[in-house]
């Protein structure tokens, strides 16, 4: 399995597939590559990166200091100087958004363009309390059949989903064991989350505003708790240029292979030259 190694020794799991424009996939934050398999066959053109954060998926467990956005950025730019990439686009979903901006910010000039998946300048408090609620913890459930059934209850801003996709969702995201299912990441990293959250936030518009002149495509789920539809029209007044499309029966986050997804993505592609 492909990794890279941190200058402070940790190895970091990454997927290197497909031929065209480098695309930089970049997942939520307790998510890994997987965030991304039901968008490759629609990323076409591209040659797609995905990298698992140090202390999610494949990569090693580190100092939860360490889970922090700056140096998650700091870890996808090496991967990318390791892969001799100078220039690639980012599709960031949720906390990859976020770094996304961050790496906008201080080098912008290694950027190509940037597709934000259900992620904007301003967080919903609601959405952040839903995860802080299921941070760090391992579910309740024994199976993933188990998890799988009663997941329609638990994500009611995710209506007509098919039992088949529930499955595959709690199949690439916990591991079953003995014990019941497991979460994929460190679950330090709800000490991270939290001791950052004691800080006073950052104004985010400035990071936003740093995509200018670069392609910029936004995706929101219609029922999303964490990405208002007031944000992102912000968002389009400040970049009327901006690629958005709102997917509906979808919360925090969209699969980005529902037909509206996939339209904001060729659009976006295209923008970049894929």
């Amino acid at each position: 399995m492909p990794h890279i190694t941190a200058p402070d020794g940790t190895r970091l799991f990454y997927r290197d597939e497909g031929a065209g424009v480098p695309l930089l996939c970049l997942s939520g934050l307790t998510r890994t590559t997987r965030d991304f398999d039901y968008a490759m066959p629609h990323l076409t053109g591209c040659r797609v990166i995905r990298m698992d954060y140090r202390g999610r998926g494949q990569s090693d467990w580190a100092d939860y200091a360490s889970y922090t956005l700056q140096q998650e950025g700091t870890d996808a730019l090496q991967l990318l100087d390791h892969l001799g990439i100078e220039k690639a686009a980012i599709l960031g979903t949720s906390r990859g958004g976020l770094i996304a901006m961050g790496l906008a910010a201080v080098v912008k000039e290694r950027l190509l363009g940037v597709c934000l998946n259900d992620i904007g300048p301003e967080l919903d408090p609601k959405g952040i309390d839903v995860i802080k609620g299921y941070l760090g913890h391992n579910p309740s459930f024994k199976t993933h059949a188990e998890m799988a059934a009663e997941m329609p209850k638990l994500m009611r801003g995710f209506p007509n989903v098919p039992a088949s996709r529930w499955m595959e969702e709690v199949t690439k995201h916990y591991t079953e064991t003995e014990r019941g299912l497991q979460i994929t990441y460190d679950p330090k990293l709800r000490d991270a989350v939290l001791e950052t959250g004691a800080t006073p936030a950052p104004d985010l518009w400035p990071f936003f505003d740093a995509f200018e002149g670069l392609p910029l495509a936004v995706i929101r789920g219609a029922n999303s708790d964490l990405l208002s539809a007031e944000t992102v029209a912000e968002m389009q007044r400040r970049r009327p240029d901006m690629i958005a499309a709102e997917v509906p029966d979808r919360a925090h986050i969209p699969y980005l292979d529902e037909p509206e997804s996939v339209a904001a993505l060729r659009a976006f592609l295209a923008a970049i030259g894929a």
